[in-house]
């Protein structure tokens, strides 16, 4: 077998080992929680020995930062899809609706990207191409407001973020998440 063909399986395998990884963090957290995704719990969950899943991550806040870009990635997508799905109607709306609904649909990962301390860098140069794409869906918000459009992005998702956070936690009734939408969303509107 030539050598590139076996170095392009090998990178497959490895891909395929560090997917294998990822998803059984997340089914375990969704389940029971971070605290329960530990090294050797993920071991007997996929039948690699530790040592594999060390020399894919290094430790356990690899695997967790892993995890985290991946629903930066996922949420980036979501977003860009409300944002584009708009023919009629406001964008800014149907962008809120998606962070929502993702935040509410998908609690272990959004925690992981949100609430755990992780050393992800948030707006530097070290910050993951998935972040950035997922903060550029909400920069598309702002087309007009060019001098402050990084300013009302932060702030929205500021306020997105609190929003799926208080409901998280039980800290906002119910009843009124669509009024909150609606006044979120005319404070973030603006005209064409």
């Amino acid at each position: 077998m030539p050598a590139n063909l076996i170095l392009e399986r090998k990178l497959r395998d490895k891909q395929a080992r560090r997917a294998q990884i990822i998803g059984a963090a997340r089914r375990v957290a969704e389940l029971e929680g971070w605290p329960s995704v530990t090294v050797r719990r993920l071991s007997d969950e996929i039948s690699y020995s530790q040592p594999v899943l060390y020399a894919h991550f290094g430790s356990r806040e690899g695997i967790l930062t892993a995890v985290a870009i991946e629903g930066f990635r996922e949420i980036g997508l979501a977003l860009e899809k409300a944002r584009k799905r708009v023919k009629r109607g406001n964008t800014v709306e149907s962008v809120a609706a998606a962070y929502l609904e993702f935040a509410a649909s998908s609690p272990a990962l959004y925690e992981v990207m949100f609430s755990l301390n992780l050393n992800v860098p948030f707006g530097a140069s070290a910050t993951p191409s998935e972040l950035r794409f997922a903060f550029s869906q909400l920069l598309e918000l702002f087309p007009g407001q060019s001098s402050k459009a990084e300013v009302l992005a932060e702030l929205f998702w500021a306020s997105l973020h609190g929003v799926a956070e208080l409901r998280r936690t039980k800290r906002f009734p119910r009843g009124r998440q669509k009024e909150r939408v609606r006044v979120l969303v005319e404070l973030f509107s603006f005209p064409g």
